[in-house]
Order: C-alpha cells, then structure tokens, then sequence
C-alpha cells in the first residue's frame, strides 16, 4: 500500500453529475427503499472505475498489485449497504455515501472480495467489513459524523497510515517504525489480513522486485568499481543512467514500490527514492 493522492479533476463532469444526480433521489426515498434503489444503480460507482485506475497508474490501491487477468472492483471503503464490525456484528451500511467518489477505491479483487488463502486457508479479503476501534463515535443516515469516526483498516488516501507499513526482506508487509502502541498495531495487523496483503502470490511478487533492485545495485556498484580504477574510463561509464534504472523501481507507477524502496533503504540507497517532484504525471 502506497499514498494515493486523488484529483477530481481525473473523472469526467458527465460521470461525476450522474452520481449527484443518484445521491440527490436516494436522499428523498425512504430507508425501506434506498438498498434497492442503491444495488439497482451499481453502473453509477463502476463507471469511475477507470478514473480511479489512472491515481494510481492502474494499481490497486490496497495492494499495489497490477495484474492484467485479475479483476478489479470499485471498492466503497465505507460499505454502502452491510458494515461488519465483528464475526457477532454487522449493522446497515453507509448508504449516504454509496455515490460519493471521496468513498471509492480502486481495489484488485483479493483484495475486495472474500477468498481463501492457497496457504493456510484462511479467508481473506475486505468485503462488507468495516470494523472500528472501540472508543470510535458511528454515524449513521441521520449522525453523518464519518470524519469523526476511527476506523481499523488502514486507509491508502491518508498518508499517515500508509506510514504504518513497511516491507520486510522475505517482501512479507510488517508494522513500520511509525507504528507503535497497540492500537496502531491492531490497525495494521488487521488491514494485512482483511487485505489479504500477504497472501503468498503478492510476497513472492515483491520479492522479485526486491532482487531487481539487488541486481540493479551490483551492477551500479561494479560500474563505479571500474571507474575507480581510471579518470578516462570513469568518463565513459553510464553511472547516471544506472541510477536512475534505480531510481525508476521507486516511483509509484513502477511495480511494488513500496518493496523497491524498503529494499533500498536496506541497501543504504535511500537517496536514490524518487521525490515528490519526480512523480509521473497523472494526467498523461
């Protein structure tokens, strides 16, 4: 999971005046009739799907994964229709937000849907759940406080809790040093297995973008080795262009780059992380 930064600016006027438009006649119907009303206008929240995809340069917004035969779901990150608390609790949804775009996330479906894990068996997957931590206020139609609220899942558009992550050498997802004391423990925790960020495909995936970047930086090294060794030759050798082949693994349209870079720092190479003024543009 990396910081997705959103742009209304990405989704069309047309597309964002048809969800106002649905948002507008599910606010005058009656609570008896709004689930109804909202799963027959599900076409309303998969139509962002592809303006969603280009924040995060096709990339799942809870995993980072791209693949090109997996499925992709315009994910509410509040459940419009269920919010599961707890395997005793699951309470009407956020249905107020079932045509709000600052809702939708851009989710591979491992991620969003639930499935087993090839290795243990386990489920996985977020589907309707939506715990919260205990000392949390709940909105509901009538209280529309979210923004109060403290949810468990971990968040990709807040850059705090994407801080919370970080990748160990296996390429496995762990608590980064940002998150101490239980509470932000439980919540990382809790997203890795709800996300399904471990499961065995998606570390092996990191994996392989980590010794990219192993192999990457011997290469560097040997360059700058032979270069030590004459002025002349030093002129001719391509350092710059290795390192920015480096550099590349980290921007946020390259695969897994949040791997790239925790490999990175491994390596002593934190330097060569993209900056903020190297990200790709979003709008190409």
């Amino acid at each position: 999971m990396i910081y997705i930064r959103r742009d209304a600016n990405l989704i069309p006027a047309k597309v964002l005046r048809v969800a106002e438009r649905a948002q507008q006649q599910l606010e005058k119907l009656p609570a008896t009739e709004r689930p109804a009303f909202i799963r027959k206008k599900s076409h309303i929240w998969r139509a962002f799907a592809r303006h969603l995809s280009r924040m995060s340069y096709g990339k799942c917004w809870y995993s980072e994964s791209l693949e090109p035969q997996s499925f992709f779901d315009v994910d509410h990150f509040r459940p419009k229709l269920e919010a599961r608390r707890s395997e005793e609790l699951t309470e009407i949804g956020y249905q107020w937000l079932a045509f709000s775009w600052e809702n939708f996330r851009y989710a591979a479906g491992r991620s969003n849907r639930i499935s087993k894990d090839e290795d243990t068996g386990d489920l996985r997957g977020k589907g309707n759940w939506f715990p919260l931590l205990d000392r949390s206020p709940k909105a509901c139609w009538t209280d529309r406080c979210e923004s109060s609220e403290l949810p468990v899942l971990l968040d990709p558009v807040v850059e705090a809790d994407v801080r919370l992550l970080d990748v160990e050498s296996t390429g496995a997802l762990i608590p980064s040093v940002f998150c101490i004391g239980a509470t932000r423990r439980h919540r990382v925790e809790r997203s890795i297995e709800l996300y399904g960020l471990n499961l065995p495909r998606l570390v092996e995936a990191r994996k392989r973008q980590m010794r990219l970047v192993v192999d990457l930086y011997e290469t560097l090294l040997q360059t700058l080795h032979a270069g030590s060794l004459s002025d002349i030759v030093a002129d001719e050798l391509p350092i710059e262009k290795q390192a920015e082949m480096i550099k590349q693994t980290t921007l946020p349209n390259s695969p897994y780059s949040k791997a790239a870079r925790a490999q990175l720092i491994r390596l002593g190479l934190g330097e060569l992380c993209a900056g903020p003024e190297e990200l790709p543009n979003l709008a190409a």
